[in-house]
C-alpha cells in the first residue's frame, strides 16, 4: 500500500490553494475548478471545494471543521523557513525542539487547519529519517 495524499475540503478553495503554494513554493495543478493538487515528494496535498463532498456523500466532510489532524511538512532548513513565513502566517507556536527530536513551528492555514513545518534536529531524529525510503 502506498500513502498517496491528504485532501482538505475548503470553503474558499482559492485562498487555500494560494496559502499552500506560498508555504510549499510549489504551484498547484488544477484538475478541475473545484479541485487542485500540490504534488510533493512523498505525497500529494489535494484541496477540494466544499461542493465536492456531495460526490461521495452529502455531509460526510465539512470545511474549517478540523481540530484533530496536523499537516506536517519536512524542510531542509527550519530556520530559513521560519524567517520566510513567520510574518506571513498565523503562528500557533514559534520554533521549538520536540521531545522526539524535531525542531518545528506550527501555523494555521486560512481555514484553521494546523500545519507544522519541521526538520530532524537531534541525532536520533536524523537517523530515524535517514532510514526511511524516499
Amino acid at each position: 500500500m502506498k500513502f498517496a495524499s491528504v485532501r482538505i475540503i475548503a470553503a474558499d478553495i482559492g485562498s487555500m490553494v494560494a496559502f499552500y503554494e506560498m508555504v510549499t513554493g510549489i504551484k498547484a495543478q488544477w484538475l478541475a475548478p473545484v479541485f487542485a493538487e500540490i504534488v510533493m515528494p512523498g505525497a500529494t496535498l489535494a484541496i477540494g471545494a466544499a461542493e465536492t463532498v456531495a460526490l461521495w456523500q452529502e455531509g460526510s466532510a465539512a470545511p474549517a471543521a478540523n481540530r484533530n489532524l496536523v499537516i506536517e511538512l519536512q524542510v531542509e532548513d527550519i530556520q530559513s523557513e521560519y524567517a520566510r513565513l513567520k510574518d506571513r502566517v498565523v503562528l500557533v507556536h514559534e520554533l521549538k525542539t520536540m521531545p522526539w527530536g524535531n525542531t518545528t513551528f506550527q501555523v494555521r492555514d486560512p481555514e484553521g487547519n494546523a500545519v507544522s513545518l519541521y526538520m530532524p534536529a537531534l541525532e536520533e531524529a536524523k537517523r530515524r529519517f535517514a532510514s526511511r525510503s524516499a
